[in-house]
């Protein structure tokens, strides 16, 4: 009989029905469709990939110049360009359903319906794990306002796609409302199963020699480590306002910051912008983890999520919420 192995680290964790091998993942929209990085990462090591977004038909995207560098991230205006979700499907999600990891389809749309026609076409195939749901999209049929800054529209959204499957349904919140935890509520009371938090913050760059944007757009979403402190704020203030598992997201570059997310709520982590600089730095990031836990005599990762000790008599977050 082989010895028992010392030290041996619980890293998984179940959302409906469903075990992730660890809590760490590659965000949507920085990773591609998983099988471009296939000679550089080793994906096994991860809990899952979250895909590029999907829409029902091809998008080009806004044009160039969409990605700018800033001080400790970037500017994006890419505009979900992506191959829509029928390409996916013949190209992409053949190879995906053969790795050893879970996929979770990101879903963005213009549209009530298109969200849903997306995910009912995607409920036919086999390999899909979850969905995750981006609802920082332009509503064309009113007026081209983000669906994620209306409360009620993306309660409608998980509301309408909640009926349409069994899978675990991840909602994509923005940062760019007054109170994020009022759209989780909302999301938590119409049956998503999680939410992913943060989306990009909006922020521009200017040229100074042309006196001109540095993005076609205007304007972008930041992302990259200079929006951690803002996404674990929010991380933690959604953490004490829905019982749902939560996703973190934003500026995450190593184990320690991972780390941090989990204490501040978040049952698992997406790595995003740091996957252009080192497109293994998830895997990184997973076994640091692993490592801190052993040295500090930890059993299981889920005993670190909300275990910041906040013991404060008066919080500012309380007037927040």
């Amino acid at each position: 009989m082989a010895a028992p192995i010392k030290n041996k680290v619980k890293t998984s964790f179940t959302l409906r029905g469903v075990e992730f091998k660890n809590r760490v993942f590659v965000a949507s929209g920085t990773f591609g469709y998983g099988d471009e990085v296939r000679t550089l990462v080793d994906v096994s090591r991860l809990g899952g990939i979250f895909t590029k977004s999907l829409s029902w038909k091809p998008r080009a995207g806004n044009p160039p110049q969409r990605i700018v560098e800033t001080a400790s991230g970037m500017l994006n205006s890419i505009g979900l360009a992506n191959i829509g979700v029928h390409t996916f499907i013949e190209q992409k999600l053949p190879y995906l359903r053969a790795l050893d990891t879970r996929i979770i389809a990101n879903i963005a749309a213009s549209s009530l319906q298109e969200y849903c026609d997306i995910l009912g076409l995607l409920e036919e195939q086999e390999g899909i794990a979850a969905y995750e749901i981006n609802v920082s999209c332009p509503n064309v049929k009113e007026g081209g306002l983000n669906f994620g800054t209306d409360c009620s529209m993306t309660g409608k959204i998980t509301a309408s796609l909640r009926k349409l499957t069994h899978k675990a349904l991840i909602i994509k919140l923005t940062p760019n409302v007054t109170h994020i935890s009022e759209f989780a509520r909302a999301v938590e009371a119409e049956g998503a199963d999680a939410v992913s938090v943060i989306n990009t913050l909006i922020g521009m760059a200017i040229d100074i020699k042309t006196r001109k944007p540095k993005l076609s757009t205007v304007t972008g979403g930041l992302s990259g480590p200079a929006i951690k402190p803002v996404a674990l704020a929010k991380v933690y203030e959604v953490a004490k306002s829905v019982k749902i598992p939560i996703f973190g997201i934003g500026g995450i570059a190593s184990a320690e910051d991972a780390i941090e997310f989990l204490l501040a709520g978040a049952t698992a982590v997406q790595v995003g912008t740091m996957n252009f600089v080192d497109p293994a730095i998830s895997v990184k990031i997973a076994d640091g983890l692993a490592t801190y836990a052993r040295e500090h005599g930890i059993s299981d990762m889920g005993t670190l999520v909300g275990a910041l000790d906040a013991d404060l008599k008066f919080s500012v977050l309380q007037s927040w919420l």
